[in-house]
């Protein structure tokens, strides 16, 4: 039986590649987008040959998790929370900053939270695996110049990643979560990359561990490897899949 995978923020970055290599990989794959719907549509396009579904949610707002629980199916094989908002996409939301901080907590924690919670009945009889997309920083490390809100909602995700794992140690559910660092998204070049230079973005990715950004595609794998049934002995796992910044956070001076 083919096995559903539900990935949030599917429309842009890791998000996209999680939802395309799932696709390749015989799941039936359901993701969400926010404010992307043609970049959604987009991606329901070029893999029509997959069976792959697109719903629009609202991360955070309980309103619009309720219309999404209501076009899911009965069964979730595998819950990949990657939707987010960092220091910079924040800001598209609002100037505010308390507004911000708030966004922070309630889209990459909360929102987090209550879907995660709602989607556990749907694993509950034939088990599953729940893959919490956190950070680097906040989730391994802590880094300058970044909004505290970010790294400490991403430390919140990765406590949660915990007590879930504790909750389940003796049921059929497996709880990790994956800690990326420099990865070449949206949201990193919004936060970091686009306020330089080119000759200062050159020095900087040349400054990272192993002289590189990481792929959005590297991520997916990790994903991929975790939605197996060889990834239970993992249960519990907070990945640093950061390049080696997490043990080396210096080499990033904001």
């Amino acid at each position: 039986m083919k096995k559903t995978v539900l990935v949030t923020g599917g429309s842009s970055g890791i998000g996209t590649a999680i939802v395309k290599l799932f696709a390749e990989k015989d799941f039936r794959v359901l993701f969400t987008y926010n404010s992307r719907k043609e970049s959604a549509q987009k991606i329901v396009e070029q893999l029509e040959p997959f069976d792959v579904q697109m719903f629009h949610f609202s991360q955070g707002n309980l309103s619009s998790q309720e219309a999404l629980l209501a076009k899911l199916p009965d069964r979730i094989d595998v819950l990949i929370n990657n939707a987010a908002v960092g220091s910079a996409t924040v800001k598209r939301i609002s100037d505010d900053r308390f507004v911000q901080d708030r966004k922070m907590f309630e889209i990459n924690a909360l929102g987090v939270l209550w879907l995660t919670e709602a989607i556990i009945p749907k694993m509950t009889e034939n088990g599953g695996k729940i893959i919490n997309i956190s950070s680097v920083g906040g989730g391994i490390f802590h880094f300058p110049g970044f909004l505290l809100a970010d790294g400490m909602s991403k430390a919140a995700l990765t406590f949660m990643t915990k007590q879930l794992a504790a909750e389940h140690a003796h049921t059929k559910i497996d709880v990790f979560a994956i800690c990326p660092g420099a990865t070449d998204t949206d949201m990193f070049q919004s936060s970091t990359l686009n306020k330089l230079s080119d000759d200062q973005r050159k020095a900087f990715v040349e400054a990272l561990p192993k002289k590189r950004l990481i792929h959005p595609g590297e991520v997916a794998l990790i994903c991929e490897f975790l939605s197996q049934e060889h990834s239970t002995v993992m249960h519990g796992a907070v990945i640093d899949c950061s390049l080696g910044l997490g043990v080396s956070p210096g080499m990033i001076k904001k």
